[in-house]
């Protein structure tokens, strides 16, 4: 790595990880509620994988506030 492709480094990883990690933190504060609302479903012997269900929701949560945050 050439000293002048550093700035560029770290000027690209400012501007691409931020959006990535609030949406990680937004998507974690709403699958929380969601999590907890639909817990006794879940692990109740309904759905065949409740811990892939969980994760599906959790994906679900962040891509949502990724959604939210470059749209709204």
């Amino acid at each position: 790595m050439t000293p002048s492709a550093l700035p560029d480094l770290i000027l690209g990883a400012s501007l691409y990880f931020p959006p990535l990690f609030k949406a990680v933190l937004l998507g974690l504060l709403g699958w929380l509620p969601l999590h907890r609302l639909v817990r006794d479903w879940l692990y109740g012997g309904d759905v065949w994988h409740p811990m892939l269900m969980d994760l599906s929701l959790f994906v679900l949560a962040v891509c949502g506030a990724l959604w939210i945050l470059l749209h709204g």
